[in-house]
C-alpha cells in the first residue's frame, strides 16, 4: 500500500484550492506545491492569487483561476478550465468562506445573511457538485474532497449565527457527500480549525468575546500547521479517509466549560 505521496513528477496530482489567496487556503496551497502537487489557486481577486504563485518555490506548478464560488456558472467554468489545463482533478480543498456581518444579527439585512450563505454553503456545494462530476468521469476515477468546516461546526462563538449556521451545514455536506462518493471512489472529509493565525484572526490575540461576556485574548497557532494537516489528509490512499479532523491551538477555550 502506498501513502499517496506526490513525489513522482512524471505523474503529478492535481488540486483545486479555493480561498487560496490568504490564510488557510494560502498555507494549504503552498504545502501542496512544496510536496509536488499542481495547484489551481482560486479566489475572487486575482492579485492575492498571483502573490501566492510568486511566493511558491515551484511557480510552474501553480496557476491562478480568479473565480467567485457563489456564482454557479463561474464554478462550472472553473472546473472545466482546470480539467482542460491539467487533464484531471485529484483533490478539492473546499476552503473559501467569509465571517459574519458586523453587529448583532437582529440588525442585519437579508442581503447580509444571504451573502454569508452564498459563499460558505452554496459555494461549497457548487464546488462539491462539480468535483463529483469530474471525478466520477475521469480515468482512473475518483479523488478526494476536503471541506473546511470550523470548530464553530461544533460550538458557536457569541454573535456568530451566520457563520456558525453555515459551518453546521458544511458538516452535513461532508457526511452526505462522503456517503454518496463511495460508488465513485471519492473520499470526502472535513477539517475543523481553531485559532490559526491568519490576517482575519489577528483580533483574537487582542481580545474577543467569550461565552460569559468577557473579552479575552486567545492562544493562537501557526497557520502552516493547518497546511500540513490538509497535506496529510490529501496524501492518504483513497481506501482511507479522515472524515473529521480537528486541529486547534492547544490552549484555546474550546474543550470544557466557558
Amino acid at each position: 500500500m502506498t501513502d499517496g505521496s506526490n513525489k513522482n513528477e512524471q505523474n503529478p496530482r492535481i488540486a483545486i484550492v479555493t480561498g487560496a489567496g490568504s490564510g488557510i487556503g494560502r498555507a494549504a496551497a503552498l504545502a501542496l506545491l512544496e510536496d509536488g502537487w499542481r495547484v489551481a489557486l482560486v479566489g475572487r481577486r486575482p492579485e492575492p492569487l498571483e502573490a501566492v504563485v510568486a511566493e511558491a518555490t515551484a511557480q510552474d506548478r501553480a496557476v491562478a483561476f480568479p473565480t467567485d464560488v457563489a456564482d454557479p456558472e463561474a464554478v462550472a467554468g472553473l472546473f472545466a478550465s482546470v480539467v482542460e489545463r491539467f487533464g484531471r482533478l485529484d483533490l478539492l480543498f473546499n476552503n473559501a468562506g467569509v465571517g459574519n456581518p458586523p453587529g448583532p444579527f437582529e440588525d442585519w439585512t437579508p442581503e447580509q445573511w444571504k451573502g454569508v450563505v452564498d459563499i460558505n454553503l452554496n459555494g461549497m456545494f457548487y464546488c462539491i457538485q462539480n468535483a463529483f462530476r469530474v471525478m466520477r468521469a475521469q480515468d482512473p476515477k475518483g479523488g478526494r474532497i476536503i471541506n473546511n468546516g470550523s470548530i464553530s461546526a461544533h460550538a458557536p462563538r457569541p454573535n456568530s449565527i451566520a457563520y456558525t449556521a453555515t459551518k453546521h451545514a458544511v458538516a452535513g455536506l461532508t457526511k452526505t457527500a462522503s456517503l454518496d462518493g463511495r460508488k465513485y471512489d471519492i473520499a470526502v472529509g472535513q477539517i475543523d480549525v481553531g485559532n490559526a493565525k491568519t490576517e482575519l484572526s489577528q483580533r483574537m490575540e487582542k481580545g474577543v468575546p467569550q461565552a460569559n461576556g468577557e473579552i479575552k485574548a486567545e492562544p493562537m497557532m501557526d497557520v502552516r500547521v493547518v497546511g500540513q494537516s490538509v497535506l496529510y489528509m490529501a496524501n492518504l490512499p483513497l481506501e482511507a479517509n479522515v472524515l473529521f479532523h480537528t486541529v486547534m491551538a492547544t490552549k484555546m477555550p474550546f474543550v470544557g466549560r466557558g
